[in-house]
């Protein structure tokens, strides 16, 4: 009956396990391009660039914006000299709270206006910022965007999983070779078209245009005014954020697949680099999100000036911008079109005479990647999706006595094992440091004879392990292993939200993923490998004497005078995995494998006892062994 609960136990845990990676996986191929402060440095740049004239009209349509606002906005709308702990926010950071803190030029402009989180997230991003420049391996590197996105999904409970259901932040991959960039920009915003980062540029930055040209026409009352302004800044900065994405190599590699190809590639590439050209034909070398070089930061804040230009152009009327057409009866507020649930460009007509000025800001984007077939760059996949495996190993474990209650000798014991493991992967949501996996290893072990003899007598050690308290056994062993919110297991025990509040369900499942609510869980990359804190996040069973190969054991005699009895016992042990080290692991396209290396603690008690002999004797008492140990195992896996 026991063994039944245990089954019943294990089988219950894995069907919520899927059903929690099934939720992260919906949202584990989206990614960001720019982190945030590079998202700002780059719009910081570039308003730098702009000359007197420009600059005194950014200076004015900001003071309009600012009227009611000015606790919280800053008083330059570029302020080069903010630091951590801003108690104010320019309007350089908008185009980063764009897309990746917001859906809409709405949603960005309530947030920025009226949240208290979002000076938190700016200070977040301030010292991610310097830790990043701080870094000097790519192992602080990665603690320091783990450290930055723990904090920003305490600050932003939507970070996340935000713009999950699209690929807003990425071009569309090209659909041959020929194909001019006249015809790519027009299919990328056509109707029907998957959204795509040019389409959001495009749709934002017209309706930025149209509201400047408002502003420069018509006689409105100050809070009209400062309504408007806010709107055609919102609008341009939304607009911003997704040109910025353009020139991101992961962004421009090509998106296309499934979530582990997408993410894979993405990642690969930004930090790798990627040789791309740009329409016009000049080659460029492209790095990606937390990788940003000052190149990078020059190449994408040019196009974002020239765009900033036509809208200051159309907000003073002057210049070619001023004939820009509007609509009289256009609200006052920022457009709402909503980049994280739309799945494809909605149809929207534009005066054929704004055609030069998209192209004036487009032509310079680089030329993304090929879709899948002959000429496609390499893909690279994560570790996302369902697997099989193998994993093999051994190790030691010291054990605290014998099964007797007068074996309170300490000695160790050796074994081997080996398991085929189902699981679904998840090793990043976030960043590198999280660790998503859910997997079922199904294995044997085979122990082999404790140090430690029957009893402490000297004498017995002549005759070797014929006489050890605990003989070689083999057990049948399950592993399972998962992530949690804040106790083992919560997240099985949150499984009804899935039904009634997926979102919070899923919100919970990305913090587990990463940590936890206290982010003890969360991995720590050096030079040399990488540590995991994990105790309650696995847990190995041991099934010893099962299917009618009991362990046969001599147990020492409780009462002076009286002699051993040789028992036949069934019994199991459990194994809680405390610190993780994995020196190395290696990915391919569809395999993976890597050495994992565990310190762990647990226990083993008899649940089954009968006499052997002497016949008819009492059964004689046993206690619970606690054991603390070390396993080394070699992890292969085939991702699906």
């Amino acid at each position: 009956m026991f063994m039944l609960s245990i089954s019943r136990v294990l089988k219950r845990s894995m069907v919520w396990s899927f059903a929690l990676l099934s939720c992260l996986v919906l949202f584990a191929g989206r990614s960001f391009a720019w982190v945030y402060p590079e998202h700002r440095d780059i719009t910081l740049l570039a308003v730098q660039k702009l000359d007197s004239e420009r600059r005194a009209i950014l200076g004015r349509l900001w003071a309009e914006a600012r009227a009611d606002h000015a606790k919280r906005l800053c008083e330059q709308p570029a302020d080069a000299a903010q630091a951590e702990k801003p108690s104010c926010i320019d309007w350089a950071a908008w185009p980063a709270v764009a897309g990746d803190h917001s859906c809409s030029a709405e949603n960005m402009a309530h947030t920025i206006l009226t949240t208290r989180w979002i000076l938190n997230v700016a200070n977040i991003a301030a010292g991610l910022k310097q830790d990043l420049a701080d870094a000097e391996n790519r192992s602080q590197h990665i603690n320091a965007l783990r450290d930055s996105d723990i904090r920003l999904q305490r600050a932003d409970e939507e970070y996340a999983t935000r713009a999950g259901a699209n690929n807003v932040h990425f071009l569309l991959a090209r659909s041959s070779v020929d194909e001019e960039g006249l015809d790519y920009v027009t299919r990328s915003l056509q109707e029907g078209a998957e959204l795509n980062a040019l389409g959001a540029y495009t749709w934002y930055h017209l309706s930025a245009l149209e509201k400047a040209s408002r502003l420069s026409r018509e006689s409105l009352r100050p809070e009209q005014r400062s309504a408007l302004a806010i709107a055609v800044l919102a609008d341009e900065a939304f607009a911003l954020h997704f040109l910025e994405d353009a020139y991101a190599a992961g962004h421009v590699a090509g998106t296309w697949g499934n979530a582990s190809l997408r993410k894979g590639t993405h990642d690969y590439y930004n930090e790798h680099g990627l040789e791309a050209r740009q329409w016009e034909g000049k080659s460029i070398v492209l790095t990606g999100d937390a990788y940003m070089r000052p190149e990078d930061a020059a190449r994408a804040a040019e196009a974002v000036r020239i765009s900033l230009e036509q809208v200051l152009d159309t907000a003073s009327g002057r210049g070619s911008a001023a004939g820009i057409p509007y609509d009289p009866a256009m609200a006052l507020l920022p457009d709402a079109f909503n980049v994280c649930t739309v799945i494809t460009m909605p149809a929207r007509t534009a005066d054929p005479s704004l055609k030069p000025l998209f192209v004036a800001v487009i032509e310079d984007v680089p030329v993304p990647g090929l879709g899948p077939g002959p000429g496609e760059l390499p893909r690279f996949r994560a570790e996302l999706g369902p697997f099989i495996g193998i994993s093999v190993g051994g190790g030691g474990r010291g054990v605290s006595g014998g099964f007797g209650t007068t074996q309170s000798t300490a000695g160790a014991i050796g074994n081997l094992e080996a398991a085929v493991r189902l699981g679904l992967g998840l090793e990043g949501v976030l960043n590198e440091a999280g660790d998503g996996l859910v997997s079922l290893d199904l294995g044997v072990r085979l122990d082999s004879p404790s140090s430690m003899n029957i009893t402490d007598d000297p004498q017995l050690s002549q005759f070797g392990s014929i006489t050890a308290a605990i003989p070689s056994r083999s057990a049948y062993t399950a592993r399972l292993r998962m992530p949690f919110w804040l106790i083992p297991g919560d997240l099985v025990l949150a499984s009804p939200l899935l039904a009634f509040s997926p979102d919070t369900y899923t919100k919970m499942a990305v913090v587990a993923s990463n940590g936890g609510l206290v982010p003890w869980q969360s991995g720590i990359a050096t030079p040399l490998g990488r540590f995991q804190f994990v105790l309650g996040r696995e847990v190995g069973v041991a099934f010893y004497g099962l299917f009618g190969s009991d362990d046969r054991l001599i147990i020492p005699p409780t009462v002076p005078g009286t002699g051993d009895t040789l028992i036949d016992l069934k019994s199991i042990s459990f194994d809680f995995p405390i610190i993780e080290y994995r020196p190395f692991r290696t990915f391919s396209q569809d395999q993976t494998a890597g050495l994992l290396v565990q310190l762990y603690t647990g226990f083993e008690f008899p649940t089954s006892v009968s006499v052997v002999a002497p016949a008819g004797a009492p059964e004689p008492d046993l206690g619970t062994i606690f054991h603390f140990g070390i396993r080394v195992a070699f992890d292969w896996r085939y991702y699906f």
